[in-house]
């Protein structure tokens, strides 16, 4: 490589990256903002960094630093220097020329993004992406190109993967997209691994099998993983060493299990202190609030509503199934079986928590719920009205009593719509109150959710992911709802504010007796919050009970290898590869007239049911 950016240097031996004193910038309207000021720390080949801190630490404006993406964000490195030990010798990154960085990006340098619906382009196929780095970068003919991609997809644990490199993004899941994004960073056998929030949206068998797949390529091929997380269990599970950061500077750094034992830092010890760790609920009737970063150990248990015992939602026999189309008249071919014979009921003011892998039915079971997605059959009952039966003027009005809140919030919220009139729309739409009323019911709203009132002008961009989510809550709390369907709700915040925003729903329940279906992958937060829990498999509820009786005593061979992928807060107890024993997820997609059978359960102790094969 020509550029004096590039020349070896021979006293630049050791780590693979190395940064001194980085300092990187954005202007804005308000003056020089900086993102990140003096931060140091290096990776040695086969080592994990875990870089920790709340939203806005400046975890994810160093990684792109290193990438030089940041040039390209409105970002401007203003002092510091990244070194990299390249296949052509160390060099300084950020002194290198366009064209050098390209050739980097993806052949010694790697990125696993938290979003993968950006990070992917939707009008090219799975396998056109996969291969497309392969033939860049390592000369791979098409056809060469194509198989490695199919080795990739396997590795990464994507079911049926010649019929996904086929397929488009937005025809897999989140968490399906997710892996394909992890084996393009992977597909080139990078020096380095930058993985910003990789685990994110997925489920911890996933996420389990996700860490581990990491962990043998870094002790295989000598990979240097630098690994952003919000995640305290996975940096317990990843970390060698921990560098924690708080506006924009490193505050603590050192080996992960003096970090764990022996944290120095007042901000290091209460970011521990939040996180939710499974077993914290044994023994404890009802839900509790999480600890807060700064409330001193955080609020006792809630004073809950006098429990009625009235039946808020009914779901019987729910069938959904979505036709998969084929052949040169575009007939149904088959079916996917998305949900298959689900029965629950939930109580008023009571949570029950549907957990289950990427693909198992447990979104679409929500949204066939609310029929925003149509049931094939079965009945649904909110309150005692039957959803299922109801046309669409009727429907319109039932939905006042039944609200969903979404996992992605931006993708919720209008853009070019200011706060007030997106928490105001619904109040709009069902023609309640007068303008000055609707406000003051919004003001009231903003002060439920604890956001200042001056942000009922700003538009969503102008806000951080947990004040976006709270903005949903609002928008949902509006028309004083009876249930409350949370999909993935709080999966994509930060311990800190994952907390806050799960302390708000639990004090709004036991204050308004709303009913909440949440759905989630995150075990910890589901013991904290729930009072009941369902798993679900393949479209199916496979056990079914109460929070202590599914955590404390798991009968299903599912529910327990679910329950032993969880990685737990202790350097201590980390999983090996060899503890994963699951198995390939069956496909859910049967031909027409399948018969799938009903679901039958054994009541193994009082209330709690387990599938019995089917």
């Amino acid at each position: 490589m020509p550029s004096a950016a590039l020349k070896a240097d021979p006293a630049a031996s050791g780590p693979i990256i190395a940064i001194e004193g980085l300092r990187v910038e954005f202007e804005t309207r308000d003056g020089t903002v900086r993102g990140v000021d003096d931060v140091s720390f290096s990776i040695m080949p086969g080592e994990t960094v875990c870089v920790v801190g709340e939203s806005g630490s400046g975890k994810s404006v160093s990684s792109m630093s290193i990438m030089r993406l940041i040039d390209y964000a409105g970002g401007t490195i203003a002092r510091g220097s990244i070194r990299f030990a390249g296949k052509q010798g160390p060099f300084d990154v950020t002194q290198a020329e366009p064209d050098e960085m390209r050739t980097l990006r993806g052949r010694e340098i790697a990125m696993i993004f938290q979003e993968p619906m950006t990070a992917l382009n939707p009008v090219f196929t799975v396998g056109d992406q996969l291969a497309e780095g392969l033939m860049l970068h390592e000369g791979l003919t098409r056809a060469q190109a194509g198989e490695r991609a199919l080795e990739l997809m396997r590795q990464v644990r994507i079911p049926e993967p010649e019929r996904r490199l086929a397929q488009y993004p937005h025809e897999l899941s989140g968490g399906m997209r997710q892996r394909v994004v992890i084996a393009i960073a992977m597909a080139c056998k990078p020096r380095l691994l930058i993985a910003d929030e990789p685990t994110t949206a997925l489920d911890v068998t996933i996420q389990a099998e996700i860490l581990a797949l990491i962990n043998r390529l870094k002790q295989e091929t000598g990979l240097a993983v630098l690994f952003i997380t919000h995640d305290m269990a996975v940096v317990a599970q990843m970390a060698d060493r921990v560098v924690v950061m708080l506006k924009g500077r490193k505050v603590e750094e050192g080996p992960v299990a003096e970090i764990f034992d022996n944290p120095q830092h007042d901000y290091t010890k209460a970011l521990l202190a939040a996180v939710p760790k499974l077993g914290d609920m044994r023994g404890k009737p009802a839900p509790e609030p999480f600890r807060l970063i700064g409330d001193g150990g955080g609020k006792g248990a809630l004073t809950q509503l006098a429990q009625t015992g009235e039946t808020m939602l009914e779901v019987k026999n729910l069938i959904t199934r979505f036709p998969v189309k084929g052949g040169f008249f575009r007939k149904t071919i088959a079916n996917v079986h998305a949900v298959e014979d689900v029965s629950f009921t939930l109580k008023q003011g009571e949570t029950l928590a549907l957990v289950g892998e990427s693909g198992c039915g447990k979104s679409t079971c929500g949204r066939s719920i609310l029929r925003l997605v149509e049931p094939t059959s079965g009945s649904v009952k909110v309150n005692g009205r039957d959803v299922i039966a109801m046309g669409a003027e009727e429907l319109r009005d039932a939905r006042r009593d039944m609200q969903m809140i979404f996992q992605d919030p931006f993708a919720s919220l209008n853009p070019q719509m200011r706060l007030v009139d997106q928490v105001a729309e619904p109040l709009q739409n069902y023609g309640i109150g007068t303008r000055s009323e609707q406000l003051d019911r919004v003001s009231g709203l903003f002060d439920r959710v604890e956001l200042p009132r001056s942000f009922m002008t700003r538009f969503p961009h102008e806000l951080s992911g947990g004040q976006r989510q709270r903005i949903a809550i609002a928008r949902a709390l509006a028309l004083n709802p009876k249930l409350i369907i949370a999909d993935e709700a709080v999966s994509a915040l930060d311990v800190s504010v994952q907390a806050q925003v799960l302390n708000l729903m639990l004090e709004l329940q036991a204050e308004l007796g709303i009913s909440l279906l949440f759905i989630s992958h995150d075990m910890a937060v589901v013991e904290r919050i729930s009072h009941r829990v369902g798993v679900m498999y393949l479209g199916r509820i496979v056990e079914i009970g109460s929070r202590a009786q599914i955590f404390e005593n798991p009968r299903h061979g599912y529910t327990q290898s679910l329950l032993s992928a969880i990685p737990v807060a202790d350097p201590g107890r980390r999983k090996l590869e060899g503890d994963l024993n699951f198995k390939p997820i069956p496909s859910p997609i049967f031909p027409v007239g399948h018969d799938a059978g009903p679901s039958v359960y054994d009541e193994v102790e009082p209330g709690h049911l387990v599938l019995r094969p089917v």
